[in-house]
């Protein structure tokens, strides 16, 4: 097995295991309790806030009945385009503190995008088209810098909301670009401040993106998008910071949200066409309709697969990846839960070796099939949706031949700096790194340089304890192959990805190509992992 490095092996098991059950003692208790009056005001958040405040009490969470439940599906939000000129999609969205009652009796103070008064607390579908050029001001109304990054879009890096170009408290910024053709996909976008990613991401600023093609071949069915999240609220409502064990295995809220909604009611007359977004900081969800329900995989990151994939009963969704997929009416009515089914990600402890048993199944949504109303009938899926050309010619070593990459991700964990009084209270906890070839981010390095239109291959190399999803800017690739334990298998399905799962003491090895030059960004999509370091920058000449 893979062991994490810990940089104080001379700590006594002793007090290892007493730190242990100290820590766990404290996820138990879920956390401190936000600072439900003092979110809105400027500079003050509850990552950022006097350590004194943080060492008051620390009451439970709220309990995952708190939030209502049961209330059909939500549409979401849209942002209005401003132009009217053909092709221009043009917008304002601002990032701000807003106020709204999730559990009844309660307010919670959100950070939300847009105009959030009322309707889901998701940021609004931003719906365009290939060819389409896009220009969205955005606005900072909260007390921290931030930026916008347009998780898998092929914008130019000036334009991607990198770490190293913040929007300040109170500012603006126009961002510009083109949506070239066989961009076509779902996408989504969030903050991507350094150290304050997670956080802004926590506190509800994410929201979807569509990119249309003129000839899609699935325009004929019904589209519904299910929005995934997660919320980690305190019993008084307001939103609990992280916690040491958050920060270790990355933040899951005990409430997982459908468009802002915990378990809502979805009624499925006719065959669908789903759009799935994982958007949680860290929370994997292997969705499943039941082994009586299959669906069919049309997909993924970067738009619509070659050939569609029948008959599936569970489709993992990694940290920020998406999916589409067919889900038919059937000919009978009849019911099944949309559930997160249980899957192993390792996720760590404060013993080394040690992993936490696996999180159980978790409902995400009711879904009630009626079919019969007019114009269900059903419909065929082609049986070539788009076609994939590889990026590398399909001889055996054509991969070898190509420019190679390598991205290591492996944790260090000093246990006597974590065991340290008041450790688990600080904004960023001592002693806890995840790296990138050996080094925590510096926005100030490069660590890797690419050329503009040459195909590489990369191998992302995992030897932590526990899967961390690699995601890659700028552009989408094609995973090639995996190798595991002295076993090696190809891919089984052509694809457009931009965020792939890693497990532990798996390479995973895919080929792309930078089409603009500048600096981008690769990282482990758990947020609070890119927030302490496992995050690194790519040059493209």
């Amino acid at each position: 097995m893979i062991r994490r490095d810990f940089l104080a092996r001379t700590l006594s098991v002793a007090v290892a295991s007493l730190f242990t059950r100290n820590v766990f003692a404290q996820h138990s208790m879920h956390g401190m309790s936000g600072m439900s009056d003092m979110d809105d005001m400027p500079g003050m958040s509850s990552t950022h806030a006097d350590n004194s405040h943080a060492a008051h009490a620390t009451p439970k969470l709220a309990p995952e009945t708190a939030l209502p439940a049961g209330a059909p599906l939500a549409a979401l939000r849209k942002l209005a385009n401003e132009s009217s000129e053909a092709g221009v999609f043009r917008a304002t969205l601002v990032a701000q503190p807003v106020r709204r009652q999730l559990m009844p009796g309660r307010s919670t103070s959100l950070w939300l995008y847009g105009d959030a008064a009322q309707g889901p607390i998701v940021g609004p579908l931003i719906d365009v088209r290939e060819g389409d050029t896009v220009e969205i001001r955005f606005v900072n109304r909260l007390p921290q810098p931030s930026t916008i990054h347009w998780h898998g879009l092929p914008v130019p890096p000036d334009q991607d909301g990198n770490p190293m170009s913040p929007v300040a408290p109170g500012a603006s910024h126009v961002y510009r670009f083109t949506l070239p053709p066989g961009s076509a996909g779902t996408y989504w976008y969030h903050p991507h401040p350094h150290m304050m990613s997670a956080e802004q991401v926590f506190r509800g600023l994410a929201g979807p993106i569509v990119v249309r093609a003129a000839d899609d071949p699935l325009a004929a069915f019904p589209e519904r998008h299910l929005f995934f999240s997660d919320l980690k609220l305190a019993s008084d409502a307001s939103i609990a910071p992280n916690d040491m064990m958050d920060w270790m295995n990355g933040r899951e809220g005990q409430f997982v949200l459908v468009n802002g909604a915990r378990r809502p009611r979805i009624d499925v007359a006719q065959d669908e066409r789903w759009r799935l977004w994982n958007g949680c900081n860290a929370r994997y969800l292997s969705v499943s309709l039941g082994g009586e329900h299959t669906f069919t995989q049309v997909g993924t990151d970067g738009g619509l697969l070659d050939k569609p994939r029948d008959g599936l009963t569970e489709l993992l969704l990694a940290p920020g990846e998406r999916a589409e997929i067919i889900v038919r009416a059937g000919a009978q009515a009849s019911a099944a839960i949309l559930t997160a089914v249980t899957y192993d990600r390792r996720k760590m402890t404060m013993t080394e070796g040690k992993s936490l048993p696996a999180d159980p199944a978790k409902p995400l949504a009711d879904v009630r099939f009626v079919p019969g109303s007019p114009g269900g009938a059903a419909r065929a899926v082609p049986p070539t949706l788009r076609p994939i050309a590889p990026l590398l010619p399909g001889t055996d070593n054509a991969a070898d031949k190509a420019p190679q990459k390598s991205v290591v991700f492996t944790e260090a964990m000093d246990m006597t700096a974590m065991h340290r009084p008041g450790a688990s209270m600080s904004a960023l906890p001592p002693g806890m790194q995840f790296l990138i070839n050996g080094a925590s981010f510096d926005p100030s390095r490069v660590a890797l340089t690419s050329r503009r239109g040459e195909v590489e291959v990369w191998s992302i190399e995992n030897r932590t304890d526990m899967d961390h999803p690699f995601h890659l800017h700028g552009t989408q690739f094609q995973v090639i192959g995996r190798e595991r334990g002295g076993a090696s298998t190809r891919e089984p399905f052509l694809a457009w990805r931009d965020t792939v799962n890693v497990q532990p003491g798996e390479t995973v090895r895919i080929a792309t190509v930078q089409r603009d030059a500048g600096d981008r960004m690769f990282h482990c999509h758990i947020l609070e992992h890119e927030d302490l370091g496992m995050m690194a920058t790519l040059k493209v000449v």
